[in-house]
């Protein structure tokens, strides 16, 4: 990767889990491509914290004056859900590049209203979905472009915990449930897996742990035409996990359970298999029994990629031309699921 000189210099809108926790920390540890220099929050107590572990950077309460700041190329929107669009939109208006984070917005109106600012703006406008470059999806990708699963009849995506949550992500008005929390990055997936534009959408959402009015129990089926059947399951209230990954095929199968370690288990590609044929003759078995070559292996996930990847991609691409795995389509695409699932959110009191 050729390095720029110098670094690109970013401010950060909204310095808590996302901001700070996050993005600053992934920034550091990226100082030959980025240079963190302002970061903005209302609460003090978020900036001091953020002033003594980035030194030199300026400290702002007031985003209008990080967004006038010369010195900052990129600002990052890290602030709560609600107040996505307006921010990167300020930004995108002042001159800057905006990287905003997930979800891009609450409502597909409005991820709709940025990508049509975006357009004014061109080649300015990124969006973090960074679990695009998580190593086990990408593993199981490459598992499936493979082939030697067969063809895919259907992928399962889970991610369970149980958690009596009662933060601002509990509220609805704060654009908060596991929809909106979990649900950018697996239904992100799950349109890289099918392909695109579902046709079929089925989505179920219920509160199980969490106090507020918010879901945190969402299943959601997706398909396109008649290829692979996505089902998502993304729970607060699962006190035992299913595996993350469980992917059926025609010649196979693949489960993780842990994002680190794939297992297969699939027909041995050089092998022919005898030809069968129904018979409806009398039989007391379920079918005739036959030994078939099964092939069984564990695979280590890659450990050159993980989720914060997205800042190497996102630097190639500003310095070198390299496009950009996420594209706007995708993440509007992303945004009108979520928006249909949103419509299955249960009327639940506080």
């Amino acid at each position: 990767m050729k390095k720029s000189t110098p670094p690109i210099r970013v401010g950060i809108i909204g310095l808590g889990r996302a901001g700070f926790g996050m993005q600053t920390n992934e920034l550091l540890r990226r100082k030959d491509e980025f240079s963190v220099v302002a970061g903005c929050d209302i609460n003090a107590a978020r900036r001091r914290r953020f002033a003594e572990a980035v030194s030199g950077a300026k400290t702002y309460a007031d985003a209008a004056k990080l967004l006038a700041d010369p010195d900052v190329d990129v600002v990052s929107v890290a602030t709560r859900t609600p107040s996505h669009v307006e921010f990167s939109i300020a930004a995108l208006r002042a001159g800057k590049i905006v990287m905003d984070e997930k979800p891009i917005a609450t409502t597909y109106a409005d991820a709709r209203r940025l990508a049509a600012e975006g357009r004014k703006h061109p080649g300015k406008l990124f969006f973090r979905h960074n679990r695009r470059w998580e190593a086990a999806f990408n593993d199981v990708q490459d598992v499936i472009a493979s082939g030697i699963l067969g063809d895919i009849e259907e992928i399962r995506l889970c991610r369970h915990h149980y958690a009596r949550r009662d933060d601002w992500q509990t509220l609805v008005s704060e654009g908060g449930g596991q929809l909106l929390n979990w649900g950018p990055h697996l239904v992100d997936h799950a349109l890289q897996f099918i392909g695109g534009r579902p046709t079929f959408i089925h989505a179920e959402l219920r509160r199980i742990a969490a106090v507020g009015d918010a879901e945190d129990h969402v299943h959601l089926l997706l398909r396109r035409g008649e290829g692979p059947l996505v089902e998502i399951e993304i729970s607060g209230g699962a006190a035992l996990k299913a595996p993350v990954y469980f992917v059926i095929g025609s010649r196979g199968a693949l489960v993780s359970d842990d994002e680190k370690t794939l297992r297969l288990r699939y027909l041995d590609p050089k092998a022919r298999l005898p030809r069968r044929r129904v018979t409806t003759g009398l039989m007391d078995s379920f079918g005739r029994s036959e030994t078939l070559p099964w092939i069984e292996e564990e695979r280590q996930v890659r450990t050159d990629m993980k989720p914060e990847c997205i800042w190497d991609a996102f630097y190639d691409h500003l310095a070198n031309g390299v496009p950009f795995r996420v594209t706007t389509e995708e993440a509007l695409e992303t945004m009108r699921v979520l928006d249909i699932a949103s419509k299955s959110r249960p009327a639940c009191g506080i």
